[in-house]
């Protein structure tokens, strides 16, 4: 820790100094580095404070001669103290090289018909309640509506600290259970989507892309967005020939910031197929999921005959399926965090 709080120190010290914000690439750089350090350092700088605390109070009492009036307080300083340590402990599994950056979310319906894009359209409430919570900014990229119900696909922008070191826990199919409200004899179905969580790459980051590898269309947005979004062709759609990678956005009012964040999602789609190109995956364009049915789920949401959500992985579960639809998902994300934490020791 002692490396870290010099490195900042000498940050602090050259973000002082006149004509630091003239080039903006190299302070952008500078800040984002400073960023993760104040990160990493400052809770670590909170436990020893809880610490110091604890030891002020026990020394006091000593001197007293009686603890007991004291005691509160240093119980009080020990569960902070303690509280903190599972902060620091929690965030050493987020330590991976893109855990601190937004993160891109992506649901595709499967197997199931309107069904399935019933239950896409559910998940996707599901991370975007998370984020809420979390007190992180989601912002919907993309959508491509079912054809009764739901959504075929969708893509959201989760911006803030770690998003992509918690979401990455979210990658794989998901199976839903339940008395079909689509049926009209009311029989049980079994549904399946698939998530896909990418990192957010800065304009700078060491992914090429070429512009003779892109097809650059664009279109008028559908759904909603006003007369200016529907009338205008703001809509943007990339591929990137030598892959045959397709990503569009729709969202914003201006082509010029759907190109933008096109080729952000487009930057981290082509850094998750070299990873994959990298791990011998590249025959399974998911990754882990695989084929988006049977036998390749990570996660069951059973709400009917039972109500019941468990993870396949790490055996993690809890019978309120409501508060989990709700975005109630942390604790999932924290068993496979530190499942994940404990292989690699």
């Amino acid at each position: 820790m002692a490396r870290a709080k010099k490195r900042i120190a000498e940050i602090e010290e050259t973000m002082a100094k006149e004509g630091f914000w003239d080039d903006r690439e190299a302070s952008r750089k500078v800040m984002a580095e400073f960023k993760r350090l104040k990160s990493r350092v400052e809770p670590l700088t909170q436990v020893e404070k809880a610490l110091e605390e604890a030891k002020v109070l026990v020394e006091l009492g000593r001197e007293a001669g009686d603890s007991s009036e004291v005691d509160a307080d240093l119980e009080e300083a020990v569960s902070r103290a303690e509280s903190l340590l599972d902060k620091v402990e929690f965030q050493l599994m987020l330590g991976g090289d893109h855990d601190l950056k937004n993160a891109f979310l992506s649901v595709h319906a499967g197997a199931g018909g309107v069904e399935a894009c019933d239950w896409a359209e559910m998940l996707l409430r599901m991370y975007l309640r998370w984020a809420e919570r979390q007190g992180f900014e989601a912002d919907l990229v993309d959508v491509l509506p079912g054809e009764e119900a739901g959504i075929r696909n969708a893509t959201v922008q989760i911006k803030g600290d770690y998003a992509y070191g918690y979401l990455k826990a979210e990658a794989g199919v998901h199976r839903l259970v339940r008395i079909s409200p689509f049926d009209a004899a009311s029989r049980r179905h079994t549904s399946f989507a698939a998530v896909e969580v990418i990192p957010e790459f800065d304009d700078d980051d060491e992914i090429e892309i070429l512009d003779k590898d892109l097809r650059i269309d664009t279109y008028r947005a559908s759904g909603a967005g006003g007369q200016h979004v529907n009338k205008t062709e703001s809509a943007v759609r990339i591929t990137h020939i030598p892959t045959g990678i397709v990503v569009t956005c729709q969202n914003e009012r201006s082509q010029h910031k759907n190109r933008a964040v096109a080729m952000r999602v487009l930057k981290a789609r082509i850094y998750h197929l070299q990873q994959m190109e990298k791990e011998e995956e590249i025959k399974n364009l998911y990754g882990e999921k695989g084929e988006i049915a049977w036998g390749n789920q990570i996660r069951s949401y059973v709400l009917a005959p039972y109500q019941l959500v468990k993870d396949l992985r790490t055996g993690f579960e809890t019978g309120n399926p409501q508060a989990v639809l709700d975005g109630d998902i942390q604790g999932f994300i924290e068993a496979y965090l530190k499942g994940v934490r404990r292989r690699k020791k």
